[in-house]
């Protein structure tokens, strides 16, 4: 009779604690594992491996149901599932789930009910709640909203791409999908975003928008419901290009600037409403935490590739001045000019956020209701009791964050 393969202590631990491993000898876990930050009843299915001493799951979670997954320093709410893949240093909030194949990298968070199908890539990626995406899909630095429920959600088509990377090689490319003042509040319209297309970051999507299948979108849509076509593409002759000779970049300033400002009230969200109802128990008190570490990491890359735009300007300026065919029209200039002087202060101004007491009046009102609602209310039935007015003023307190950002930068 063949001998049974030994399984490790730590997966003994596990096993003792009254996690289900089906196949206990096929899954690794490493000593940094704190088994009591994995709830029993979890399930875990043969060649997964879990690592790190942050990884928190929550109870009813279930780990490789689809194929072998690997959880590195992760933390899962309740009846999370991801099925299959590589996961590090991603949050993901009470039932949330991924298929297999995918690959979910730091700064990733997706909220209650955000989930995506198979072979999928995140990073630095922020989904509110509901939002979907479907198979084969690359969509890294960005921040989606929209929709009220599982029924009615904001959805990614597959084989979609956010193109987050330019020929400058510089990733100032974040793209905002709705926003945060608004989209908290799970009222808004669901956004469309058509199989085999693509985004051209960084770009601003307004609640409702629709972009057909097949279509690439490289403008923002600042109105609310339209269906976008894409501009007919009309042949032109090749021009000088240089790579680091940027040419206007208002617009890349400005939607990076308002990015950090949607971060920034996300982030005031989370401390202020959010602690309430997720901190109740150990597994809630660790997703809440691991939040709060993604939006500090999204925060800090977008600050960090922003300030490589502006060490960037004087070389551009120069190449402006001495390469042929590549000279700038004043306004450009100007443009490049005013980033390259106001950088020092901006930095400083978007490392620090917004005052404390910014929206004061409207958070209090906000907060009088808010803490009205029982604990222990799962967080979108506790927002769907919200009534319209304090749904407005928590927009309005939200939406001063992010115009205190947005400050920070005007046109040129």
């Amino acid at each position: 009779m063949a001998s049974q393969s030994p399984i490790s202590a730590n997966v003994d631990n596990l096993l003792k604690r009254g996690v289900v491993l089906p196949c206990p000898a096929s899954v690794e876990v490493d000593d940094a594992v704190d088994p009591n930050r994995i709830a029993p009843g979890v399930i875990v299915h043969a060649g997964s491996r879990i690592s790190g001493k942050s990884t928190s799951i929550g109870p009813g979670s279930e780990i490789g149901a689809e194929a072998p997954a690997t959880i590195e320093n992760c933390q899962l709410g309740s009846r999370v599932q991801l099925k299959g893949g590589y996961y590090s240093g991603a949050t993901f909030l009470d039932g949330a789930n991924m298929g297999s194949a995918a690959h979910i990298r730091p700064g990733t968070l997706l909220e209650e009910e955000a989930n995506g199908a198979h072979a999928v890539g995140f990073k630095q990626t922020v989904f509110l709640s509901f939002v979907t995406a479907g198979s084969l899909i690359n969509f890294c630095d960005a921040l989606m909203a929209g929709g009220t429920s599982r029924k009615n959600h904001s959805e990614i088509g597959s084989s979609y791409i956010h193109f987050n990377y330019t020929p400058h090689q510089d990733k100032a490319t974040p793209s905002l999908i709705g926003d945060v003042p608004r989209g908290v509040m799970l009222d808004r319209e669901a956004i469309f975003l058509g199989g085999q297309g693509a985004l051209v970051g960084p770009v601003r999507i307004a609640y409702g928008t629709i972009i057909p299948a097949g279509t690439i979108c490289r403008q923002d849509i600042l109105e609310e419901n339209l269906l976008f076509g894409a501009p007919p593409s009309a042949p032109q002759a090749p021009r000088p290009f240089r790579a680091g000779a940027y040419r206007a970049v208002n617009r890349i300033v400005s939607n990076n600037v308002n990015y950090i400002g949607n971060l920034r009230a996300l982030q005031t969200w989370y401390l202020h409403v959010r602690k309430r109802l997720m901190c109740g128990d150990t597994f809630g008190e660790a997703a809440y935490q691991g939040a709060l570490t993604q939006l500090d990491s999204v925060l800090d890359e977008r600050i960090k590739r922003l300030k490589e735009i502006a060490d960037r300007m004087p070389r551009s300026l120069e190449l402006a001045r001495t390469e042929k065919g590549l000279a700038l029209p004043p306004a450009l200039e100007a443009q490049q000019k005013a980033l390259l002087e106001r950088w020092p202060a901006m930095a400083t101004a978007l490392k620090q956020g917004p005052p404390a007491e910014t929206g004061a009046r409207a958070r209090d009102t906000f907060l009088a209701v808010w803490e009205q609602i029982p604990a222990g209310t799962p967080h979108t039935k506790a927002v769907a009791q919200l009534g319209a007015e304090a749904r407005t003023a928590g927009t309005a307190w939200l939406q001063s964050v992010v115009d205190s950002t947005t400050e920070l930068w005007t046109n040129v």
